[in-house]
């Protein structure tokens, strides 16, 4: 559960920011996924490494990572969707880059963003971690993740099959 801060990311310009006293519930499984991703994402850039925008979808128990480097943003959420929008059977998707947040007072802050959703799902949810970068080029991360906003959920269109209705869909849809 995430208190809400009015943040919201660069890229993704349809947020809608949570009431700074509204309690925020992400479902289990899409939280999971996306604190794995902040967690990777801050080992690599404490060890100085460069975070490439990179996916992790959720299917059974297993974690698939894809890397989604492109020449533009647009193209790396482009290939996200691509991958997510077909990801039939996975129960969460997480997309994860480094970035910036802007506050409610303007200013803008470098940092860690993974954003994802579940099936059938209006919408997503983001959560990022804040860092500032020191003079010796390191980055130094800010107390906990944060949630960011609401977002595009790249799975909202596919059948949620883990539930009994959706196992009763396939299992008609196979007898067909």
């Amino acid at each position: 559960m995430y208190n809400g801060l009015v943040l919201t990311s660069k890229y993704d310009k349809e947020a809608v920011v949570a009431d700074k006293k509204e309690e925020i519930e992400i479902p289990l499984v899409l939280e999971k996924v996306l604190s794995y991703c902040l967690k990777d994402a801050k080992e690599r850039m404490e060890k100085g490494e460069v975070v490439l925008p990179f996916s992790a979808l959720a299917v059974g128990e297993t974690l698939f990572m894809e890397l989604h480097d492109a020449d533009t943003v647009d193209e790396s959420f482009a290939s996200v969707r691509k991958l997510v929008s077909n990801a039939t059977g996975a129960q969460a998707y997480g997309f994860c880059y480094d970035g910036f947040i802007e506050a409610d007072d303007h200013k803008q802050y470098d940092c860690l963003i993974a954003q994802g959703g579940v099936p059938g799902d209006e919408y997503g949810h983001a959560i990022g971690w804040r860092y500032r970068v020191d003079d010796d080029g390191k980055a130094v991360f800010r107390g906990e993740p944060i949630y960011v906003g609401n977002c595009l959920n790249y799975m909202q269109g596919i059948e949620d099959f883990t539930s009994d209705e959706g196992e009763e869909a396939a299992e008609e849809e196979a007898a067909e």
